[in-house]
Order: C-alpha cells, then sequence, then structure tokens
C-alpha cells in the first residue's frame, strides 16, 4: 500500500531523466542507522588526533593500547548513541548533531530539486508547509505527516504518530516501579565509577527515558532533511525534532521572523 501511494510522485520525479536511478525505499532506514554509529566514531577519533595533536605524540606501545581501548569504548558507545571517554559528552553530541544535521540539510536540498523538476513550487510558507507534510512527506517517510498546527506567526509543528526511522527502533518496555529505578540507578553510578566510563544519565533511569535518549540522535538527519527541503523551496527555517515516546517524533519549523 505504502509503495503504491509514492510510486506515482516517485515515477513523475524521475520521469525523462535518463540519469535517473532508482534504490529500494528500505534503503534510507538502513542510511539512517549506520549514520549515528559513524557519526559517534567520527567523532571519537577526530578527539583522539586532537588530543595526539595537543599532548604530542604517544610512544608506540601506549598508543596501541589507547588505540585499543578507545576502539571498544567507542564500539560500544556508539551503538547505544552515547559517546566515548575520549571527548566530553555535551561536545560530542553536538558535534554528532552538526555533522548529521549538515548531511540532512544536502539531501534535502537535493531532493526538492528533483521533485520540483515535474510539481510547481508553492507560492506561501504555508503552502510550502503543506507541500512538505503532503507530497515530500510520502516521498521520504512513505506516509503522510499526521498532524499540523501552526500560530499563523512562523512557527509550525509537524506530528508523526509512527516516524518510519524510528518504527523498528528496539528498546526497553519494562516500567520500572521507584524501587526498581533507586536500585538501578545505584548500580548505574556504582559500576560507572569502577569502570571509569559514561554510563550517561542515571537520574533519567525510568520507564522508556534511557530509550528517548538514545533514540534523539536518529532524528538529527530528519531534521536537516526537512531545513533542506524548505531552504529549497524558499523559505529558510530553524528545525529541531523531539521524541517524547517511540515511534511519535515532533519536528518544529521556526521561519526566519517568526514569533511566538
Amino acid at each position: 500500500m505504502a509503495a503504491a501511494n509514492i510510486a506515482p510522485l516517485v515515477s513523475e520525479a524521475i520521469d525523462g531523466d535518463p540519469t535517473a536511478t532508482e534504490v529500494a525505499t528500505s534503503c534510507l532506514d538502513f542510511l539512517l542507522i549506520e549514520l549515528v554509529p559513524m557519526a559517534y566514531r567520527i567523532t571519537a577519533d577526530l578527539a583522539a588526533k586532537e588530543q595526539e595533536y595537543l599532548n604530542g605524540p604517544l610512544p608506540s606501545n601506549a598508543k596501541a593500547s589507547q588505540q585499543k581501548s578507545e576502539k571498544k569504548e567507542t564500539d560500544n558507545d556508539a551503538s547505544s548513541g552515547g559517546t566515548a571517554t575520549v571527548v566530553d559528552e555535551d561536545e560530542a553530541r553536538e558535534a554528532v548533531f552538526h555533522r548529521l544535521e549538515a548531511l540532512g540539510y544536502r539531501v534535502g536540498l537535493g531532493v526538492v530539486e528533483r521533485v520540483s523538476r515535474t510539481h510547481p513550487r508553492p507560492t506561501s510558507p504555508l503552502a510550502t508547509i503543506k507541500f512538505l507534510c503532503k507530497d515530500l512527506w510520502t516521498l521520504l517517510f512513505r506516509k503522510q505527516i499526521d498532524n499540523l498546527k501552526t500560530n499563523h506567526r512562523g512557527i509550525y509543528v509537524l506530528t508523526d504518530n509512527t516516524f518510519k526511522p524510528l518504527t523498528r527502533m528496539s528498546f526497553d518496555t519494562i516500567k520500572h516501579t521507584q524501587a526498581t529505578q533507586s536500585t538501578a540507578q545505584t548500580t548505574i553510578t556504582e559500576r560507572a565509577n569502577a569502570a571509569g566510563d559514561i554510563w550517561g544519565d542515571a537520574s533519567a533511569f525510568g520507564p522508556d527515558a534511557n530509550s528517548i535518549s538514545r533514540a534523539q540522535p536518529f532524528l538529527y538527519f530528519p531534521a536537516g532533511v526537512v531545513r533542506g527541503c524548505l531552504a529549497g523551496l524558499g523559505v529558510e527555517a530553524s528545525v529541531s525534532a523531539e521524541t517524547s515516546g517511540l515511534p511519535g517524533a515532533v519536528f518544529q519549523i521556526r521561519t526566519v521572523g517568526a514569533k511566538a
């Protein structure tokens, strides 16, 4: 059913273009799965190189030991959406955000350039947002936006109750009692102190809290795609995305000059 819905838009977008190629719609899902761990690995590698540049080269035996330790920490943290110990957690998250958001922005520009060959461009910001919610969202994520709200002053809130990139994400469904949360929080803190590692925010432990925190980086790239699509259609805006419960996602679009 989903493939049938997007087929006309896709066929129109590539019709008459001898250089156009088609790929499976699942390719975007696979891309998003790999993008976040890759971004964390790149951030950790760059931080390690910067540290080596500032502190000077290490002896060969010490360098090999450090690389082995950093690789293990990076693999463990990147797979969970966390950060390696070679870089501050907040700095790593910000670096990952800018990297993924910039990649998404370029993809969004390309999508609009291809689609606009066969579709007339919207003439107003509201028409642009509606085009994004209906046509572009269907092309990218195989469904339309579930809800659109606006204050008519340049701020738009798009709600997708079953955001496709998050639908296949596994997460902990166990609901913890207050006593269990307290015990688990103490255990996490003790293990973190013993290992000298970053286990994440133990105070956030609770029903789905850890899952939501880990899912957040997977929204950076889609937010960039949305911003790129809007820029390609002539609307300059900032886009933020968050989730309060998987697999839903909320995108807030704030156009330039918007008033709350």
